[in-house]
Parts: structure tokens; C-alpha cells; sequence
């Protein structure tokens, strides 16, 4: 199955060089640093997506929570590795390079899944995702999205990324709703359109920070009487589920959202 993935994430890697790359100057090898821009959304991105790969392809392996240590970090690795490809893409790019602040946003979401799964063996804090159109997309569509499918990538001020920690850690009767209900706390942004905040300044845009507590449920935990619904829920967990959320702005304003996501 490493093997398997390993081939996998050769061939896409190939693909995206020649879909995507290959349309912007190319240059010798190169680092930067990023850590500063977008206030440090792209770094959750990065985090939440090496824990989400590394995850999803554990759960495919037969052994399943007899699998070793070693197995559990190499398979659950499969996201670091895959991100890993994309940096060293980005370090032949003239237009970006070799980010170690997004290697090390990588590496922060493989140990949350392999270090939880080693010692648990179970996910305890989840990392979930929420997205809901913004406005400024369309102000600057090359950068943003043209799309649905680009902004749910690149708009971070749409962009919600979740930590989940359960509302007890104690065994729960089975029809229990502690056992499931979690308690999130999210982080976002609003109104950055420019990597630089500087240059969102100069631009008449008021980047700010959002903080969020909510609620939410860990779908995995649900008695589901069919198996495929177990599954759907499986892959429907890493999404955030809609709920009523307290937001707190950078700039000190508070309120409560009657429904949020």
C-alpha cells in the first residue's frame, strides 16, 4: 500500500508540474519565506491537508488499529509526502520557492494524526474544515477564484479551519450525545486580498483575524445502522456541520451567529 500511494503521488505530481507549473518561468531551486502573508491561512491549509491525506489513507489499510508503530507513521505519512512534492515544486518556480514554514505546517498535521494514532489509537483533536462564499473573491478573481471549485481553494477569507476536542473523554453510553458532541474552535480571516497586509492596507482593506467557539459532532461516533452510512460519515466528518458560533475579531468586536459555517 506504501508503494501504492508512493506511484500515486509520483504520477499527480508529474501531472500538476505539466498543468500547472510549466506555465510560469521556471528558475534554480530557490527558498523564501512566507510566514508572514495571507495571516498564516495557507499554513492551516497546509496542516489540514496533510492531516486529512494521511488519515483518509490509514483508514483504507486491513490491519487497521493492529497496524505498528512504524506502519502507522509511514502510512499516515502519505500527506507529508505528497506536500512535500509540491514544495519542491514551488522551490523550481520563479514566481514562489521552497517554503519551510509550509514544510513545517506539513509536518505539524502528519505528527497531529500519527502521534494521536500511536498513542490512542484514535483521533482525539480532529482538524475539520467549513467554507461559505465571501464576498472579495470576485474583486480579485486571478488571485481568489474564478470559480467554486478555485475559491474553495484560494478565497481565505471563505475559508474556516476547525480543531475539534471532545466534550468528555470518559466512555458514554452508546445512545449518549456526549459521547459524539465536540466543542470547535475555529480560526479564519476577513477582508485579505493581497498576501502582504501592508499591500491590503495601501488597498483600503482592513484584514482582520477571526477566532470562533462552536459545537460540533464527531460523525464517526454515531450508531449508524447501515454500513454504508458509516462510510459516508466517515468521509463527511472532515467537514465542519453548521451550528451556532460565537466570533471574536482582531480588532475586538464580538457577536453571536446564529448559525455559522
Amino acid at each position: 500500500m506504501l508503494g501504492t500511494s508512493t506511484a500515486i503521488t509520483g504520477i499527480s505530481l508529474v501531472a500538476l508540474n505539466h498543468a500547472w507549473y510549466k506555465d510560469f518561468p521556471q528558475s534554480k531551486f530557490h527558498t523564501f519565506n512566507d510566514s508572514h502573508e495571507w495571516l498564516q491561512m495557507d499554513k492551516l491549509g497546509h496542516a489540514f491537508t496533510c492531516y486529512t491525506l494521511g488519515q483518509g489513507f490509514y483508514r483504507t489499510y486491513p490491519k487497521g488499529h493492529s497496524a505498528t508503530p512504524a506502519q502507522k507513521f509511514l502510512l499516515g505519512g502519505t500527506g507529508f509526502l505528497y506536500m512535500t512534492g509540491i514544495e519542491i515544486l514551488d522551490g523550481r518556480s520563479s514566481q514562489w520557492g521552497f517554503s519551510w514554514s509550509d514544510m513545517a505546517a506539513n509536518f505539524s498535521g502528519y505528527m497531529l494524526f500519527a502521534l494521536q494514532e500511536n498513542f490512542f489509537d484514535k483521533q482525539i483533536v480532529q482538524l475539520k474544515f467549513s467554507y461559505s462564499n465571501s464576498p472579495y473573491a470576485m474583486l480579485r478573481t486571478e488571485t481568489l477564484g474564478r470559480n467554486f471549485q478555485q475559491r474553495l481553494l484560494k478565497d481565505y477569507n471563505a475559508q474556516t479551519y476547525w480543531m475539534n476536542i471532545p466534550l468528555t473523554l470518559k466512555t458514554a453510553p452508546r445512545a449518549s450525545f456526549t459521547k459524539w458532541l465536540c466543542v470547535s474552535i475555529g480560526y479564519s480571516a476577513n477582508e485579505i486580498l493581497y498576501a502582504d497586509n501592508n499591500i491590503n492596507s495601501v488597498n483600503n482593506f482592513h484584514s482582520t483575524r477571526e477566532f470562533f467557539l462552536s459545537f460540533d459532532a464527531d460523525l464517526n461516533k454515531i450508531v449508524w445502522r447501515r454500513k454504508w452510512m458509516k462510510k459516508v460519515a466517515r468521509v463527511l466528518n472532515v467537514i465542519k456541520i453548521p451550528a451556532p458560533t460565537i466570533r471574536v475579531r482582531s480588532d475586538g468586536s464580538v457577536k453571536l451567529l446564529p448559525l455559522y459555517f
